[in-house]
This record gives structure tokens, C-alpha cells and sequence, in this order.
């Protein structure tokens, strides 16, 4: 049996057993808070590993790989070390307060502190991110098809759309956090013994070989995590690193975990296993990318970590590789398909309908629509590093500030909010029209530009609500105000 024929028959019995799972999860899925954040019933073992393999998928494994195999050290500031540190943050400030609030999506805390404007516009601020982020898995996904079986990209886009769209139709938050667990582990497994036999090779039998081989023969410059010693190199590092720390604490993927989980010490604790997970297991890919300098050529079109895999494991080892990196990406796909379908069913069309709607129908059907923006985001073609990065970046512009002072701060400001999200976003949307590299144009552009329009956010709240003068303390707003 050749290596295409047996990884095909894993593939396939992984996709047929999640599908499987899912249809056992569909029998829990009786109301919205079952399908969306599990009914508010998980525990610990299930709360933390789930939110790891939320994020844990193809930006980490195969997008951030590529970029420290292109760029060096420095192309692991976004991810692992930013989106680590975005959990360990979550965990620290956020987890607990919010979890408090007994929330479906987090434009409902936009709702309860600042209004129904508030909520609509974060509503409509949080979900395009998640087209760019979710595009990233299809493409790398795509990626591996067409390394293994030689399935062109258009065809392998289609293929894990429909899959990632069925699967998490059926079976919902429960669906996804029963198979973490498992998915969980294969990745450990996998990763943790392809970095073992990578470093083996690059040192002729010996991992410590291998090791000492990346530290003297990698170049000094690609060891920099800044990437430059002047100035302007370490406001552009702090600006992705602020991107991927920062960016993700308005997410609804990584909140919709939080509200799951059965306590709020056990919100509080997932952030903080998951976090700490996370950067610990994130320096194998980083490792590996490093390695993959030494003899994977430069320019190399397919994603390094795959071509790794079928060049120095066995072909068993191989298949479990594959599986074990499938199984994440898959994770990663219908946690961020979920997530904004989530936000569009409740807070966009549940209010346009006057609250008739069947809302599990309604969050159904919000999940063809996200699938299918995903799917058209990842025809473009654009790299999945820059994806990811520019949706992060959104995040952190126009949502950040009014989240902060909501969860943080005893007093709100309805017109604060809303001109900190326009002032934020529309300074950050067109620099990236335009192109324009330095804030405002001037300058020597030390100051990186997501950070400087997260300031000018947080600027127009202050005066926003200062002109406004609706300042005032809010105890938490029912649904239907406005």
C-alpha cells in the first residue's frame, strides 16, 4: 500500500469518525445555549483544552512555520508568543467578570454597557476578522491536499469548506468540544515526535546534534526576535506582537469558551493551562521552521511543515502527522465559523427580525453565510500570515478600547463607544487602503500603526464622552433597550 493510499483511507476514516461525534454531540443540542456555549457545562479538562485547539491549528502549525522559515525568529511574535499571551491576558483580567455576565457573544456586553447602536456596530466590526482568520485554515488545508494528493488548491478549498460548514452545523459547541480532547492529544503526539525526529536528522542521529546545528549554523540575523536594531523595527514588532496579545481579547471564539465553561474559576484556570500550553508547544513549530532554513530551499511555495513530515518520518509516522494536523486545523475551522455565526444570528438578525426568529435555525443558517465569505476571502489568494495578521489587527482597532473600559471601568459612555469604534477603524482602514506604512504619513514611522490608531480609539472615547456628557454608571442593559 503506498503512502497516498494509506494516508487517504486516515483521512477519510478521521473526517467519518468526526462526523460521528458530531451526530452524537447533535443529541445534547436541545436549546441556543447548548449548540453555542454547551449549555454552561464544562468542566476543566474540557474548558482548557478546547480553547487551546481553538487557536492551536493551522496559523501556529503550518502559517507561522512558513514565516519563521522566511523571516526568521521574528516571525513567531504574531503567533505562537502573541496569541499565547493573548490567553494568559484573557485569563488574567477578563475571564472572570465576563463569564459573570452569563453572555451568549460578546457584542451582548457592547448591549448591556453602551446600548443597542453599540451592539449592532460591534456586531458588525467582529465578524469580518474571522472571515480573513478562517480563510487561513481553508488555504493551508488546501495546501496539504495538494502536497499529499495532489488536489488542486480551488478543488481542496471547496472540499474543507463543506466539511468545516457540515460538521459544525450538526453538532455545535458540544460537537467541538468533545472531539478537543482527542485532537488534543494526536497533536502532541504528532508534533512533539516530528520535532524529535527533525532535530535527529539535522544532527546525524542526535537531537542535542541538531540542536547545536541550528545555533551555529542558522545565521545570526534570523535568531533576532525583534527582526533590526533601530527603531522603527522594534514599533513594528511591538505592533504584530500587540496585534496577536491584544487583537484576540474581543474575540468571539476565545469568549465563546469562556461563557462554556461551568464556573468562573474554571474560566480563569482554561485561559491559563491553555496559555501556557500554547507557548510551551509553540516552540516546536518554531524550532522547526528555524530548521527548515537548513533544508527546505528558499522560495519554497508549499508549507514547510507538511513537506517536513513526508520527508523525514516514517510513512507511518506520516499518516499520524497528517491526522493529528488535520484534526487541529478542522478545530480551528469550526470554532471560527462558529463563533461569528454566533454574533450575526443574535446580535445582526435576531434584532432586524423583532426577536421571532428560531434562533437555532437562525445561528444554522448564520453558519452557511460565514462558510461561504470564508471560502470567497481564501479565493483571493492572499498570503495566509497576512490574513491572520490584518484580522487581529482589526480587532484590536476598533473593539479593544470600548471592551476594556465596559468589563474594567464603573462607568460607560454610549457615545464614547461608538466613536472610539469608528475613530479606530476608519484611521486603520485607510492606511490600509492606501497603503501608507507610516502613521498619518510622517514621520519616521516608529510608531506602528494598529497601535497608534488603538490610541487614537481610545482618545475619541474620552472626548466623545466628555462632549456627549452621557457618562454615566450602567448595571447591565435587557435586550430590547436601546
Amino acid at each position: 500500500m503506498t503512502l497516498t493510499t494509506l494516508l487517504a483511507l486516515s483521512v477519510t476514516a478521521y473526517v467519518a469518525l468526526i462526523f460521528v461525534l458530531a451526530m452524537v454531540a447533535r443529541a445534547r443540542v436541545e436549546t441556543v445555549e447548548d449548540y453555542v456555549v454547551a449549555g454552561r457545562r464544562l468542566p476543566l479538562y474540557l474548558a482548557a483544552p478546547t480553547l487551546l485547539a481553538t487557536w492551536f491549528g493551522a496559523e501556529t502549525l503550518l502559517a507561522a512555520t512558513d514565516e519563521v522559515h522566511r523571516s526568521g525568529l521574528t516571525g513567531a511574535t504574531l503567533d505562537p508568543l502573541g496569541v499565547g499571551l493573548c490567553l494568559l491576558i484573557a485569563g488574567a483580567v477578563f475571564a472572570r467578570p465576563l463569564w459573570r455576565e452569563k453572555l451568549i457573544t460578546m457584542s451582548d456586553i457592547f448591549l448591556r454597557r453602551y446600548g443597542r447602536r453599540a451592539e449592532w456596530l460591534s456586531a458588525l466590526l467582529m465578524v469580518p476578522p474571522y472571515f480573513g482568520w478562517v480563510a487561513a485554515q481553508f488555504m493551508a488545508v488546501a495546501g496539504m491536499l495538494e502536497l499529499f494528493f495532489g488536489i488542486p488548491p480551488a478543488v481542496g478549498l471547496v472540499l474543507i469548506c463543506v466539511v468545516g460548514v457540515t460538521y459544525t452545523l450538526i453538532g455545535g459547541m458540544w460537537a467541538v468540544t468533545l472531539t478537543d480532547a482527542l485532537q488534543v492529544a494526536l497533536l502532541v503526539v504528532g508534533l512533539l515526535m516530528l520535532g524529535w525526529v527533525a532535530m535527529g536528522q539535522l544532527g546525524d542521529g542526535s537531537v542535542v546534534a541538531g540542536l547545536t546545528r541550528l545555533r551555529d549554523d542558522i545565521p545570526p540575523e534570523r535568531w533576532s526576535l525583534v527582526g533590526g536594531d533601530d527603531a522603527r523595527a522594534l514599533g513594528t514588532w511591538l505592533g504584530v506582537l500587540a496585534a496577536g496579545a491584544l487583537g484576540n481579547l474581543a474575540s468571539q471564539d476565545v469568549m465563546q469558551r469562556i461563557f462554556s465553561a461551568r464556573s468562573e474559576q474554571v474560566a480563569q484556570q482554561a485561559c491559563y493551562v491553555a496559555g501556557g500550553t500554547y507557548l510551551v508547544l509553540g516552540v516546536v513549530p518554531v524550532l522547526l521552521g528555524l530548521g527548515a532554513f537548513l533544508v527546505v530551499p528558499e522560495g519554497t511555495e508549499t508549507e514547510v511543515l507538511p513537506l517536513l513530515a513526508s520527508v523525514v518520518l516514517h510513512p507511518a509516522g506520516t499518516v499520524l502527522f497528517v491526522v493529528a494536523l488535520l484534526s487541529m486545523v478542522m478545530s480551528s475551522i469550526d470554532s471560527g465559523i462558529l463563533a461569528p455565526a454566533t454574533v450575526l444570528a443574535r446580535n445582526v438578525a435576531e434584532p432586524l427580525l423583532g426577536g421571532r426568529a428560531d434562533m437555532l435555525r437562525l445561528n444554522r443558517w448564520a453558519v452557511f453565510v460565514v462558510g461561504a465569505a470564508s471560502l470567497a476571502v481564501a479565493a483571493m489568494g492572499e498570503n495566509a500570515y497576512s490574513l491572520l495578521e490584518s484580522s487581529y489587527q482589526l480587532g484590536m482597532v476598533s473593539l479593544l478600547v470600548p471592551l476594556a473600559i465596559g468589563v474594567l471601568a464603573r462607568r460607560h459612555s454610549s457615545a464614547g463607544a461608538t466613536a472610539s469604534m469608528i475613530a479606530g477603524t476608519a484611521l486603520w482602514v485607510v492606511h490600509q487602503a492606501l497603503g501608507v506604512e507610516r502613521f498619518l504619513g510622517v514621520g519616521p514611522g516608529v510608531l506602528d500603526i494598529s497601535i497608534a490608531c488603538t490610541l487614537v480609539s481610545l482618545a475619541a472615547y474620552v472626548a466623545a464622552s466628555r462632549i456627549a456628557g452621557d457618562e454615566r454608571q450602567r448595571t447591565g442593559q435587557a435586550r430590547g433597550e436601546g
